[in-house]
């Protein structure tokens, strides 16, 4: 491959701020360790660092004065108001955000520095907290930089309301203009969006890929596109693209496209992009790049999507060829990327969700697709889940030693759907024989398989944090959803880990086909037991949703349930409707849930009968059939 042949990976807004989403890393580690010439550019966390600067809030409030009194929000008159003092402060905090002047907390902590705008409002309303320091419950006396971050989050999620109110009603840091793409069967809506005048976050976008352009001058840029919150704006790069370099190549891939486009027969998305590939991207990249080259015919893509010139209709191509095997795909790279440029935030105080948006960690998969691949509402079927392959813990403790020397970070996050204890314990094993001090975390199955003594093991290895699925948390349930595991299972599991100092975090579901109001009230009896008796500090609880591609969409009578038919469409199909003949509104039990689990994870109301948890909910809530003891019980029973 002629090392003059430039590829240019592209990450589009929005994904992370705290640091790189992996697939461009990835891609370019791989290219790289082919003999591409391969280059990549994180465009999310740019463009928040260009509207977030003291030009670009010039910019801001020339937009929010030039608005019509009556759209003058009460956000955007506090804006406007202390715009001296937003336009002062926003360079020092992106800095502190950054890492770059730790000492600007104790000013940040006094509450006098920054504006505060709807958003500090919330600190008011945490859990126990004190008249004199309502933070005090969550930062103790001695937590003077997480509550510094805190704070400066809360005062970017103001200038963030302030963009949505008075230029972007579609801007969020992470979702970005994701209605207009999540399972949309149709593309008329990304379409009017683009076609639509360019507004302030659109046109600061488009310098930015200009100025990508022309830094790099690439003969093919890949856009992924892992969440439908990234896909308007990895379109808005391709038309800008394409209206400068008509005839500059552009592929679109990622999780998104992997899940929602598989069916994909919407040409007019082949006016901003020329190719739509499936799944793993090196085979087909591999092949792609010789297709450029004149080395490999168009009838022998793989796993690609193009427009046919004469007809105008969208085509599938495979030409059936192994993938890359995951021992073989190289190891990610992070160069090129600004890594000292990332944001900590600190949002959410949630322990586990701070691991997502605090601290800039290097992401690596321990093994490509499922070892399980059985849950009934997971997506089994797709590759990214299907196909299970493994590498030696040499190969994996090689490829973190060359990140950690690369990028000077010794935090990993295995981003595996659920990393197999099997070479999850011979990484361990590797990594303290080498002596390598690395933190990690990931996500686990809380299968017996994880005894006390390789939760240890895993804890002494590095291993700081573990999320895994409780789901329902009720063993008919669990039985039904194929998790393979149980309960009491699960606790011991989780004990296990919190034992050895392991932050544990349960992902919790609600809504699941055929869950009663019985089973609703009997798990948040199980996770009240769990905080309980310290086998979990974290917890979320979120709606099941069935998508086209799980075994409950794909056998709905299996599980009780009628599918809605979907919309006709040429564009995506994910997410579909059904009915649950239980009647039961899962809706407002959602409510109910989710203050409990918040609540719980700071240690209050665990003595209290969980029904008070659905005071607000009409008729009567029946009592938990489950022994207030049940997990204390399987805790004493020996393994």
């Amino acid at each position: 491959m002629p090392s003059s042949f430039r590829v240019l990976s592209v990450i589009p807004p929005m994904t992370q701020l705290n640091t790189p989403y992996p697939s461009t890393a990835y891609l370019t580690g791989f290219l790289r360790s082919q003999g591409v010439d391969a280059v990549q550019e994180d465009l999310a966390l740019a463009l928040v660092l260009a509207l977030l600067s003291p030009a670009g809030l010039d910019r801001l409030r020339e937009q929010a004065e030039a608005l019509p009194p009556a759209r003058h929000t009460a956000q955007i008159q506090q804006f406007l108001a202390e715009f001296s003092r937003y336009r002062a402060t926003i360079g020092p905090v992106i800095r502190f955000l950054q890492g770059g002047d730790a000492t600007l907390a104790h000013r940040i902590n006094t509450r006098s520095l920054l504006p505060e705008g709807a958003r500090f409002a919330s600190i008011d309303a945490y859990p126990d907290a004190d008249e004199g320091d309502p933070l005090a419950w969550a930062f103790g006396v001695l937590g003077l930089q997480d509550r510094a971050r805190h704070l400066a989050t809360l005062y970017l999620n103001d200038l963030a309301d302030v963009l949505r109110e008075a230029v972007d009603p579609r801007f969020e840091f992470v979702r970005y203009a994701e209605k207009l793409a999540t399972s949309q069967p149709h593309f008329d809506p990304l379409a009017q969006a683009l076609a639509a005048p360019l507004n302030l976050v659109d046109e600061t976008l488009v310098a930015l890929t200009e100025g990508m352009l022309a830094r790099h001058q690439p003969q093919l840029v890949l856009l992924s596109v892992p969440f439908p919150g990234a896909m308007y704006a990895a379109l808005r790069i391709a038309q800008t693209l394409k209206a400068r370099r008509p005839d500059l190549p552009i592929a679109l891939g990622g999780g998104f496209v992997n899940t929602e486009l598989r069916e994909l027969a919407e040409p007019r998305l082949f006016d901003f992009v020329d190719y739509v590939t499936l799944d793993a991207g090196e085979r087909p990249l591999l092949a792609l790049l010789a297709h450029l080259q004149g080395q490999r015919s168009r009838q022998r893509l793989v796993r690609t999507f193009v427009r046919e010139a004469d007809s105008g209709a969208v085509r599938y191509i495979n030409f059936v060829e192994p993938d890359v095997p995951f021992e073989q795909v190289g190891t990610p790279t992070w160069d090129g990327l600004p890594l000292g440029q990332y944001l900590s935030l600190l949002d959410m105080l949630n322990p586990m969700n701070r691991l997502w948006s605090d601290g800039r960690w290097n992401k690596l998969t321990v093994a490509h697709g499922c070892y399980w691949k059985k849950c009934s509402f997971c997506d089994v079927s797709l590759d990214y889940i299907g196909r299970y392959e493994t590498a030696s813990a040499t190969v994996l403790a090689d490829r973190m030693a060359a990140i950690v020397a690369e990028t000077g970070q010794t935090g990993f996050h295995f981003v595996d759907e659920a990393a197999p204890p099997k070479a999850l314990k011979a990484l361990a094993t590797e990594l303290l024989q080498r002596d390598m001090a690395v933190s990690w975390w990931g996500n686990i199955r809380f299968e017996k398989t994880f005894t006390p003594d390789l939760c240890q093991l895993l804890a002494d290895s590095g291993c700081v944090a573990i999320s895994g699925g409780l789901e329902v948390a009720s063993d008919r349930l669990l039985t039904l959803m194929k998790k393979g595991v149980s309960v009491e299972q699960v606790a011991r599991v989780t004990k296990g880990f919190a034992d050895a100092g392991v932050l544990v975090h349960a992902y919790l579901m609600y809504g699941f086909p055929t869950q009663t109001l019985q089973d609703t009230v009997d798990a948040l009896e199980y996770v009240r037991q769990l905080f309980e008796n310290g086998c979990i500090h974290s917890g979320f609880f979120h709606r099941f949703a069935c998508t086209v591609h799980s075994p409950v969409g794909l056998a709905p009578q299996d599980y009780g349930i009628r599918l809605l038919p979907l919309p006709e469409g040429r564009f995506a199909k994910n997410d579909v409707g059904f009915v649950d003949p239980t009647g039961v509104d899962h809706d407002a039990l959602g409510i109910g849930l989710k203050k409990a689990i918040y609540n719980y994870m700071h240690g209050i109301a665990l003595d209290e009968d969980v029904r008070h948890w659905f005071a607000h909910m009409p008729g009567k809530v029946p009592k938990a059939t489950v022994n207030r003891h049940r997990i204390a019980r399987a805790l004493s029973q020996p393994i």
